[in-house]
């Protein structure tokens, strides 16, 4: 069995640590940026996936994070932002391992897209380009082969007459958006009460931010809806996490969270206590698995609680890479 076949089928812990342990001493031996960051720490012989350095996020921004001897990438995904903001930059080598993992959680977590017609309200994502969420609900579009699904931009009427089209059709109906564009269409206080919404989080400047449980609420009531998702993904991640009732995410086999002391980037928290997330996606074969966020949650059991950002956007004690 391949690396990637064996990253997907894992279905135990057992399997993810060895298989993380394995990936670990791969990308120590081919990412040049995450080898240097490793080296500065002197944490390079792990035991468990907690003794693990984890990359601040923030160097996608700074330094190509890639395989030493890929040269040809079949996309570069970079973050959302504004104009005078630096961008992180993601390097695909392969879109099919992408393709791949969001194909089988969305499938598990959602529905399989054959039998949807799947909406989405993402404009400052296309506006801006070479965005990895574009990327993935437009192959997520393909796969429905329903000539009703696609992108929206701020047009409730197409949107409504889809959606009653799809019920017509004995579809269900996925609608994808941003918070902001979400929050527009609930102002319209139109029935879609049989649509999956999937708010992919971000005002992007256009709105106070709000907590998930007021947007929730706000949606639930503008738009008659009874089941409100959040997905959680990033330009740096190759997989996502969904979550559905209680603001609950979970994640697929060959994902994980670790809870992090706010004060000591080596140091985890307990279930149920506030700390950063570090994220463990396999997917990232090419990359780096081990990515240390600015977003703050807690644990509760295999889910997690998503709480917001860091107020500082450097984190505490791993800033040791030399220019």
């Amino acid at each position: 069995m391949n690396v990637e076949d064996e990253i997907f089928s894992i279905d135990s812990e057992e399997e993810f640590t060895k298989t993380a342990l394995k990936i670990y001493e791969f990308q120590l031996e081919n990412c040049t940026v995450y080898r240097e960051f490793v080296e500065k720490l002197h944490r390079n012989h792990p035991k468990n996936i907690h003794e693990i350095p984890f990359l601040p996020i923030s160097f996608f921004k700074s330094h190509l994070v890639k395989h030493i001897n890929i040269t040809d990438f079949e996309a570069t995904f970079l973050s959302s932002g504004t104009t005078s903001s630096e961008r992180s930059k993601h390097l695909i080598p392969s879109l099919a391992i992408y393709q791949r993992a969001f194909t089988k959680i969305y499938t598990s977590k959602i529905g399989n897209p054959t039998e949807q017609v799947i909406l989405a309200l993402l404009p400052n994502y296309i506006e801006q380009g070479s965005s990895s969420l574009v990327y993935m609900v437009q192959n997520l579009i393909e796969q429905s082969k329903n000539p009703s699904s696609g992108f929206m931009l701020n047009e409730s009427h197409k949107i409504k007459n889809a959606y009653d089209l799809a019920i017509l059709e004995g579809k269900k109906v996925v609608i994808f958006g941003v918070t902001y564009a979400l929050l527009d269409l609930a102002k319209k206080n139109m029935d879609l009460s049989k649509a999956i919404i999937i708010e992919t989080g971000g005002m992007k400047g256009r709105r106070k931010e709000i907590s998930k449980a007021e947007l929730h609420q706000e949606l639930k009531r503008g738009l008659s809806a009874t089941r409100i998702c959040s997905e959680y993904g990033m330009t740096e991640l190759l997989s996502q996490a969904y979550s559905d009732k209680d603001g609950l995410f979970s994640l697929p086999p060959w994902m994980k969270i670790l809870c992090r002391d706010t004060n000591d980037p080596f140091s985890y928290v307990e279930s149920g206590k506030t700390g950063g997330l570090n994220v463990i996606d396999l997917a990232n074969l090419y990359s780096c698995s081990f990515i240390a966020t600015q977003d703050l949650g807690k644990m509760q059991g295999e889910y997690f609680h998503l709480l917001g950002r860091f107020d500082n956007s450097d984190i505490r004690g791993c800033n040791l890479m030399v220019e």
